[in-house]
């Protein structure tokens, strides 16, 4: 008999107990649902990473500024490795954005094609704080990138989609709080051009990014002109450095372009880039080792031509001009094949293990410009 009392004693605690629990959840869910945003314009505040000043806002180039092919013209419009940054005392942050891209790409994911990422300054270190998750079957977004935070006033940077292009997009804070623009936090500017492997894929999401990482290890705003299937030494390519005054400038050329293709352009390419920035530090990639080439011989062909074929004209162009280097390897992804999404483009690991090797090379040919790693 005793026993049985217990028993419901027992039970009847643990009715209050998830009572209370769910009480708290709908109070918690009803207090947000009902939390009034204000909104504001982010071409207000600070874009940075951008590679010119001129053109939409929210594109990371202006197309129209350089004869681009049509092919070209699309992914160029994206607003891959652009960041907003700005200050508020909010303790929630949110997004609304809008996209023209309808369909997402099968090698990465939805918050790197079209979603957001936010860092906020912690101790002197951009630490990640949030995303912002895409609407995958649509081409508006909403999104509560953060919520519950302290008070007070953060330092923020929120990077915008990788693989598509925005039209429009608001933060919003909270009702009584205060957001206003910052100046650019970093203190260089260094241009990127390259393949797919530049543009990010297939990182998760788009601070993680090769690009961006390094210019926060840098302490530099790093314009994205990478492009997935194409950058083949082409002229438009070189246009766009020539056009770009920056600190220094990195070229990922050779993972899209033949042995053939190399052979033919790479010398022209280099000539016509360090003529226009002369004093500059021009910085070459190896391409990556594919993974995909481990038992598709085809695949192993072409990739070791491109590589051995970079290898021994990157030798004789390093000779030539001072202030070219090449980094061999380059997109180092170690040799487990555990480093790519689909055993070309590097996954997060690939990316760390990458960085790993070749910072200490970069930081070290960087130093002799004064561009230093950031504390």
């Amino acid at each position: 008999m005793q026993i049985n009392q217990d028993n419901r004693k027992i039970m009847k605690n643990f009715q209050r107990v998830c009572a209370l629990v769910v009480a708290t959840i709908l109070f918690t869910s009803a207090t947000y649902a009902a939390q009034k945003w204000q909104y504001i314009d982010a071409t207000s505040l600070t874009i940075i990473n951008k590679a010119q000043n001129d053109g939409l806002p929210l594109h990371r180039i202006d197309v129209e500024q350089f004869d681009i092919p049509k092919f070209a013209k699309s992914g160029l419009n994206h607003s891959t490795g652009l960041a907003v940054v700005f200050s508020t005392d909010s303790r929630s942050i949110s997004v609304k954005w809008k996209t023209t891209a309808k369909k997402l790409h099968s090698n990465m994911t939805p918050i790197f094609h079209s979603g957001l990422d936010l860092y906020i300054k912690k101790d002197g270190k951009w630490v990640f704080a949030g995303v912002a998750h895409p609407n995958t079957k649509g081409q508006e977004h909403k999104s509560t990138v953060i919520k519950r935070m302290g008070e007070g006033e953060k330092e923020c940077m929120l990077y915008l989609p990788m693989f598509n292009s925005v039209t429009s997009l608001q933060i919003g804070v909270d009702e009584n709080a205060t957001i206003k623009a910052l100046p650019s936090p970093f203190k260089h500017k260094i241009l990127f051009v390259g393949s797919s492997l530049t543009h990010g894929a297939s990182a998760a999401r788009p601070g993680l990014c090769y690009v961006v990482r390094m210019g926060r290890m840098l302490n530099a705003e790093t314009p994205n002109i990478g492009l997935g299937g194409k950058c083949k030494l082409d002229d438009y390519f070189a246009n766009i450095v020539c056009a770009t005054e920056a600190d220094a400038y990195f070229f990922d050329t050779f993972s899209n372009s033949t042995k053939k293709i190399i052979e033919e352009r790479l010398y022209n390419f280099v000539k016509r880039i360090v003529a226009a920035h002369p004093d500059k530090p021009m910085i070459f990639l190896q391409t990556v080792k594919r993974d995909s080439g481990n038992f598709d011989l085809g695949a192993r062909k072409r990739n070791d031509e491109q590589r051995a074929a970079a290898e021994v004209l990157m030798k004789e162009i390093c000779k030539e001009f001072k202030n070219v280097y090449f980094i061999n390897p380059g997109f180092y992804i170690g040799e487990d094949s555990e480093g790519t999404t689909d055993g070309i483009h590097l996954n997060d690991l690939g990316v760390e293990r990458m960085l790993n090797k070749i910072m200490p090379k970069i930081t070290k040919i960087l130093k002799k410009y004064k561009i230093k790693v950031a504390k």
